[in-house]
């Protein structure tokens, strides 16, 4: 398998996964994408499933990594997947696929302790930096993610005062190779000063820099693992086959690993974008005017993102034609005074604790009569002052959790400039 950026059209710089995992961003700007799209027997993936997510996602990563050997493949992934995802049902025929039982809690463990793995093994122990902007979970989990990972540096831009105390006391109490900045600004400051980094040729020639966005391939194509998961639980659930899917979104990413599973043989009746005011996306379903914009701050804060770097992603699975896009895809959107009353009714009629992001998803299901089911990606333990304010309800901090709170943080202050950036990156040498 090649990887092609989004914008090389004429697929004349094909790169293998290891250029592309490191690049992170395509010199073009654009973002990596595989130059075919294999197709999975969804009959074996529902017997493996029945065995193990591990099992499962092993299968459906060589299909698309077949470059890999498959022995390091397989044993990347047992080792990253070694925590449970559950489809539950809330009630009433409602159904959530819980993706935040992993180490930090959040549906971004998939991508990042993947990525972690197969990173470590593609580097072979030469020094790399990693560097990754995180509007909540991102930072936490890839951080996690690469924690002693041999010869690798994580440098994580987060904005100050704009994430949960859980949220930075995750990223900013492992210590060792990890670097947590938090940057005065906003997650879009944040994610356009790493995008400036990927654009400096000088600074590249000096310090070897990756992405562990959702931009970053290792990070993308893990992402659509679960959803072949969650249509085998729930037609076993069930006994249907086309679920609507319903994906609280903020960079887009994970929808756009689902849209990508789809064209793997994923059998979905429809995808539904559901966004909090941050609603781009929905805007443009709604218009067919996409107007990126500043980020507004919101209760859940994970998807306050006003420029979404996998919309390009989105639009290369639809050939390039956005009114495609606009038929494939449903929107939702909300404002907190909404996310709140969905998760005070998600606890009163189910007595289900829910986390803001994973209300929208709720909302978007029961507003559009979704079949199937949505997508839970934080643990509302993690957004205790929402939970308590919109239900009443104390969320029980699981025990890991609760000690990493206790644990001292430390962090570095920066402006919201490239320059400043640039001579952080340069002196970790």
């Amino acid at each position: 398998m090649k990887y092609y950026s989004t914008r090389d059209t004429g697929r004349r710089s094909p790169c293998g996964l290891d250029e592309a995992a490191f690049m992170g961003l395509a010199p073009d700007g654009g973002l990596f994408v595989p130059e075919r799209i294999p197709q999975v027997d969804m009959e074996r993936v529902a017997q493996l499933a029945e065995r193990s997510y591990a099992d499962m996602a092993a299968y459906v990563a060589a299909a698309i990594m077949d470059d890999m050997d498959p022995d390091m493949l397989r044993g990347a992934v047992h080792a990253a997947y070694d925590f449970p995802i559950s489809l539950h049902e809330v009630g009433d025929g409602l159904y959530t696929l819980e993706l935040f039982h992993g180490p930090t809690f959040a549906f971004k463990d998939f991508g990042a302790r993947f990525m972690g793995r197969v990173a470590g093994l593609l580097n072979g122990g030469r020094q790399l930096t990693v560097l990754a902007a995180t509007s909540g979970d991102t930072g936490s989990a890839v951080a996690h993610g690469f924690s002693g990972v041999e010869g690798v540096r994580v440098v994580i831009l987060y904005p100050e005062g704009k994430v949960s105390p859980l949220q930075e006391a995750q990223m900013t109490t492992l210590g060792g190779n990890i670097h947590p900045l938090r940057v005065d600004g906003t997650f879009d400051d944040c994610q356009r000063l790493v995008k400036e980094m990927f654009r400096d040729e000088a600074l590249r020639r000096r310090v070897r820099i990756t992405s562990a966005n959702s931009i970053n391939l290792l990070r993308w194509l893990p992402q659509s693992f679960y959803y072949f998961y969650g249509w085998a639980a729930w037609r076993r659930a069930t006994g249907c086959d086309e679920p609507d899917v319903v994906v609280p979104s903020g960079n887009y990413g994970n929808l756009a690993a689902g849209m990508l599973a789809r064209r793997m043989g994923l059998p979905v009746r429809r995808f539904v974008a559901a966004s909090n005011a941050n609603d781009v996306v929905p805007e443009f379903l709604r218009t067919g005017v996409y107007r990126p914009r500043p980020s507004v701050r919101t209760v859940a804060n994970a998807m306050d993102v006003g420029a979404p770097s996998n919309f390009e992603r989105m639009l290369w699975l639809c050939g390039g034609d956005p009114e495609a896009l606009r038929r494939e895809l449903c929107g939702f959107s909300c404002g907190d005074d909404d996310i709140l009353s969905l998760m005070g009714e998600m606890h009163a009629r189910y007595g289900y604790l829910s986390d803001p992001h994973s209300a929208v998803g709720y909302g978007a299901a029961r507003a559009l009569g979704a079949d199937g089911f949505w997508l839970s990606t934080a643990h509302a333990a993690k957004f205790g002052d929402a939970v308590r304010c919109a239900t009443g309800a104390e969320a029980p901090l699981p025990p890991a959790l609760e000690a990493m709170m206790r644990r001292e943080r430390h962090s570095r202050p920066m402006a919201a400039d490239a320059v400043a950036l640039r001579e952080f990156l340069m002196s970790l040498g």
